[in-house]
């Protein structure tokens, strides 16, 4: 697989309980979706997170955040997270919650 099993364990038992999870291939990567809106993905080196663009420099302010670059295109309210950030509960939860608020504001799919 392009992504690290380990770090899609972590997101999945970070959204149990949080609403009507599903988690689909795409970007190369495995997406989570809750409600059917996407909160978070891992791909290859890391993980992004759907914060939405109006918390994306708050999100890429905690350190080993930065902005999701696909296609050589910045995807606006996206925030990248390298593996090695995901390792700290306490960033992965601060990132996790703000994707979780954005994806709570969107109307269901």
């Amino acid at each position: 697989m392009a992504y690290d099993e380990g770090v899609a364990a972590l997101l999945r038992d970070d959204l149990i309980g949080k609403g009507e999870v599903r988690e689909q291939k795409m970007f190369g990567g495995l997406c989570f979706l809750v409600n059917g809106n996407m909160v978070c993905g891992v791909h290859k080196g890391g993980v992004m997170f759907r914060v939405g663009k109006a918390r994306a420099a708050e999100a890429m302010a905690i350190a080993g955040g930065g902005p999701m670059v696909m296609g050589g295109r910045t995807m606006g309210g996206m925030v990248n997270v390298h593996d090695d950030a995901l390792a700290d509960d306490e960033r992965r939860r601060a990132w996790m919650l703000m994707a979780l608020a954005h994806v709570a504001s969107l109307p269901a799919k």
